[in-house]
């Protein structure tokens, strides 16, 4: 073990590298499955979504486990061996031949991926419960700055080869994996793990023991909810930019950028502040609110420079996860935050496995001759109803007496 004492920058670190490298293939990724097609839009749209589904499958099954198991062994081994499988996985995509080898792919990225739920744990176990807030925003700021850098990098690679920058994310990922051997301390004391077990490991175990935290249960209902919506962004962002405004590789990697930049503003600074001076619930609340009218503008928008002005007012909805992700936190014990935040992150994965299928068909059957009507940003207006839902349900919960853990 290093002898170094655990801090934020440490794991902001890692996750910096980690974002970086997964930014790189955000804008490929789907143009190099619409070249499988031989550039059909609507199959590529449909073969993106069961990937993405198929991704947030392996999520929702490991992450519950690999969360309980840094309660166990500690969030170092977790992290550096999930690393260490991403680097091997973005190596095997970038010499895949066939669409099958993306699937499997897929499904290791979906694997290692999971170990977000020991990052999180992390953070939690070196911040007390009045900073938490603020310093899950942080995991914000290091997913807003990858995005600054890693799709405007992924853009300008892709224009030079659609393998490029799957090379250049496993060197990345390689490298932090190397940081962590040799900088990143454990976070979690010998005194603080607890046994593992094979019911709080599985995601339906997981699930049900939200039910001894009921406020928890409900937040994580919203968070649902809220991933749930999410899904419309990266199963349909780069595609419905492409057909609804003609924008280039590089177009969609800039657009990306700028939606990292706003994210490490508003969750590296704007949270903290926020906060501190309207509270958690409040903070909550209104990010929700911010979610419903962004995708509403998503979906209306008739001009691509109208994307911009969005994405700068949806970054200000990024208040809301870091709230209630504190919230849910402060209901578990020290010797739980894995198994809490892999609980989340299974959750998170649900909704990454019904939402891409869902979204990308909408998108796909607007754009189709089929189609009643066109409307592109149709899987957009569903998210905002979602939002809306996950409004309703934050604010009902939010308006019961807290009761002591």
């Amino acid at each position: 073990m290093p002898s170094r004492k655990p801090a934020l920058g440490f794991i902001f670190a890692t996750l910096l590298l980690d974002i970086l490298g997964l930014g790189l293939i955000i804008p490929i990724l789907p143009r190099l499955i619409e070249e499988f097609h031989q550039g059909d839009a609507s199959a590529a749209a449909h073969t993106v979504g069961i990937l993405t589904a198929l991704y947030g499958l392996m999520q929702f099954l490991f992450a519950p486990l690999l969360g309980s198991l840094s309660d166990r062994f500690g969030r170092r081994p977790v992290i550096l061996i999930s690393l260490f499988g991403s680097g091997l996985d973005l190596l095997l995509l970038a010499f895949a031949p066939t669409l099958g080898w993306f699937y499997l792919g897929r499904i290791l990225a979906g694997i290692t991926g999971a170990n977000f739920a020991a990052a999180t744990a992390y953070i939690a176990d070196i911040s007390p419960p009045e900073k938490r807030a603020a310093n899950f925003g942080m995991v914000g700021a290091a997913f807003g700055l990858g995005f600054i850098l890693g799709p405007a990098l992924g853009g300008i690679l892709g224009d030079i080869g659609l393998r490029m920058p799957f090379l250049v994310a496993s060197g990345l990922t390689f490298i932090n994996c190397l940081y962590g051997l040799f900088v990143l301390p454990e976070s979690l004391s010998t005194e603080n793990r607890r046994p593992f077990n094979w019911g709080r490991s599985n995601p339906a175990g997981a699930l049900l023991n939200l039910k001894r935290h009921p406020a928890a249960a409900g937040l994580a209902g919203v968070t649902f909810l809220s991933q749930l919506a999410h899904q419309s962004l990266p199963s349909t962002w780069v595609l419905y930019t492409s057909h609804r405004y003609g924008w280039s590789v590089g177009e969609t990697g800039w657009s990306l950028a700028l939606v990292g930049l706003c994210a490490a503003v508003v969750q590296g600074g704007l949270t903290r502040f926020v906060v501190k001076r309207f509270g958690e619930k409040r903070s909550a609340l209104a990010g929700l609110s911010v979610a419903v009218l962004s995708y509403l503008g998503y979906g209306l928008a008739t001009e691509g420079w109208m994307i911009y002005a969005l994405i700068v007012f949806a970054s200000l909805g990024g208040i809301a996860g870091p709230s209630i992700q504190a919230m849910i936190s402060q209901g578990a014990g020290a010797d739980e935050q894995g198994g809490v935040q892999g609980t989340l992150g299974s959750l998170g994965s649900l909704a990454g496995i019904i939402g891409p299928p869902i979204t990308a068909a909408l998108f796909a059957w607007f754009i189709s001759p089929s189609a009643p009507f066109q409307a592109p940003g149709a899987a957009f207006l569903f998210s905002s109803l979602l939002s809306c839902i996950a409004f309703a349900v934050a604010f009902s919960v939010l308006q019961k007496p807290k009761t002591p853990r």
